[in-house]
């Protein structure tokens, strides 16, 4: 401690600031954005329906309402924790259940709304601040670098839209720096009671999600290059932990190699081929919304004031990273190194080098956590350390403040906003919501993917009427799926004052399009760019030669009853 002055009182206020106002944005408006596809996902796991069973009850021919498109994002008494089990088993065995298992038990004791189902994952966020200050303790003995992460962290637009969201990324970033701490900690101390708690968060880790494999091999080749075999007791011990950790994860990762399929189909989406100048420009984007992030999406008019950060947030981490190369222990720095190299490279040169999605931002979280470790080390040795000058320190305490401020003002956006980037898929369900509610009596029909239909279900008016026949996405290996809608014929109901079509498929689009007395028009774009995608809701409208010779009948009545009055009138 005699390296380093006392720092201003004043930022202790700031840290007690950001973080109050870190756990606000976490709780604020939980139930005012879209409930998105992934969303619907998890409370169609936690209700205990599988894809393959909502689609077998779902027919053209059926005319139902909202309520009964939300039966299969609630819980009800017909279902239990073993049917939640099989879903995932069936269907998305990718996603282990301990995230799932704490909804199914939240929903019982508070209900399903969308707020309560988000309000747990917000309180599993409040968990990061103690576990990233004990990692910030573990790698640095420095209790500034703890407070000026937390702080970041609670206000990084990134954190608290996952603190916002029904999905198990929030859980990964606790366990990722719950494991991480532990670690550090049963090295230096080497109790037993030590790798005990590292064991229990090896297997939290990989039952929250799989990609903690990635993290346990960062601290595998972590452990092994520092510690070597010069202590054979902390290897031996370490070895032991770690197969407990693997053993007591071997029930689901059976269910996993049993269902490789199944992942496969599911998550085939990640290859899409992609440019490498998207890559890059995307992951300098990333780069800059942890710190910052006012929401703008390509084609924005406004989307021209993120050049600057996009260029500058990832410039002020890279010599954050030279920094702590320079001035960190070396064994710090090895950890953050490895972690961060682990989980980032086996999915970003895939994508360099094939195309692809394998590096999207919510897989790169223990590299994005590196990333504040980096940044708050830097920070506080540059306000605090004796070796550097006063005005330069107060240079340091500025852009302290300005990423603070940067982070709360996005925060600010996010909170207030009624989607955001990470809820893609849903994006604009909102607009296509009011135009589907203007209508005064509308009928909704979609042959959709399932997701793609159940966030207009927290949307829609209970007036609406649904005639729905959903496309398979995590079912289409199941025997009754092998092809999806095999016979899309559908007639067209009378009585409602508009009918508008969701996403239809080729076929159901080809088949409206031979209705003789309807045509389809555009009804809502999805913009993009400087262009747009393919039409996401069509109306289906009568054709003009029947409404004009319902008009050319209309007025010959009108003529006829004008003659009958002359008539009477002359005969008068």
């Amino acid at each position: 401690m005699r390296n380093y002055r006392f720092y201003p009182s004043w930022l202790h206020s700031l840290f007690v600031i950001a973080l109050i106002l870190g756990i606000c944005f976490r709780f604020a408006n939980l139930d005012g954005k879209v409930y998105w596809f992934d969303e619907t996902y998890t409370s169609m796991r936690v209700a205990g329906y599988t894809e393959a069973e909502v689609i077998q009850q779902l027919s053209f021919n059926q005319e139902i309402g909202i309520k009964d498109l939300q039966k299969y994002q609630r819980i009800s008494p017909e279902k239990d924790l073993t049917d939640t089990l099989n879903s995932l088993r069936v269907e998305d065995p990718q996603h282990p259940p301990l995230y799932y298992i704490l909804n199914w038990f939240w929903a019982r004791s508070f209900g399903n709304s969308v707020a309560v189902t988000r309000s747990l994952t917000a309180l599993l966020s409040l968990l990061v601040f103690p576990c990233i200050y004990w990692l910030c303790w573990e790698l640095f003995e420095l209790a500034l670098v703890g407070w000026i992460a937390m702080a970041l962290i609670a206000v990084s637009p990134l954190h608290v839209a996952l603190a916002q969201d029904a999905r198990e990324y929030c859980l990964w970033t606790v366990t990722t720096l719950l494991s991480s701490a532990a670690l550090l900690r049963a090295i230096r101390i080497k109790t037993y009671h030590s790798w005990g708690i590292y064991a229990v968060t090896v297997a939290v880790g990989l039952y929250t999600f799989l990609l903690s494999g990635l993290v346990i091999l960062g601290h595998a080749i972590y452990t092994f290059t520092t510690v070597g075999f010069r202590s054979s007791k902390t290897v031996v011990a370490y070895c032991l932990a770690l197969l407990a950790g693997i053993f007591s994860f071997l029930p689901w990762l059976l269910v996993v190699v049993a269902g490789i399929n199944q992942i496969r189909m599911t998550t085939q989406w990640s290859t899409n081929k992609t440019s490498l100048l998207f890559l890059v420009k995307q992951q300098a984007a990333f780069l800059s919304w942890i710190f910052f992030d006012p929401g703008f999406r390509a084609g924005d008019r406004l989307e021209y004031l993120m050049i600057p950060s996009a260029i500058i947030l990832p410039l002020l981490v890279g010599y954050a990273v030279y920094f702590l190369g320079r001035r960190a222990k070396k064994q710090s720095y090895f950890f953050i190194l490895t972690l961060a190299s682990t989980v980032t490279l086996p999915l970003l040169v895939p994508d360099f080098l094939l195309g692809g999605h394998r590096s999207g931002i919510r897989y790169l979280i223990p590299f994005y956590l590196c990333i504040h470790l980096t940044i708050a080390y830097l920070l506080a040795i540059q306000i605090s350390a004796i070796s550097v000058k006063i005005w330069r320190q107060r240079q340091w305490q500025i852009v302290m403040i300005v990423l603070f401020l940067s982070g709360i003002l996005s925060c600010v956006i996010y909170t207030q906003s009624e989607t955001w980037r990470n809820k893609y898929l849903s994006y604009y369900d909102p607009q296509i919501a009011r135009i589907i509610n203007h209508a005064a009596y509308p009928l909704l029909i979609s042959d959709a993917r399932v997701a793609d239909i159940l966030p207009l279900s927290y949307l829609l008016d209970s007036k609406v009427r649904l005639r729905i026949k959903p496309q398979c996405y995590t079912s289409c290996l199941t025997d009754h799926f092998s092809t999806v809608n095999s016979s899309l014929l559908i007639k067209i109901p009378r009585g409602f004052s508009n009918i508008f079509v969701l996403r239809p498929s080729k076929d159901l689009l080809n088949q409206l399009k031979l209705e003789q007395s309807f045509k389809l028009e555009p009804a809502f774009n999805q913009p993009i760019g400087k262009g747009s995608l393919p039409t996401v809701l069509w109306e289906l409208k009568k054709k003009l030669e029947e409404q004009s010779l319902l008009e050319r009948l209309r007025y010959s009545s009108k003529l006829k009853n004008t003659e009958n009055m002359w008539c009477m009138n002359g005969k008068k």
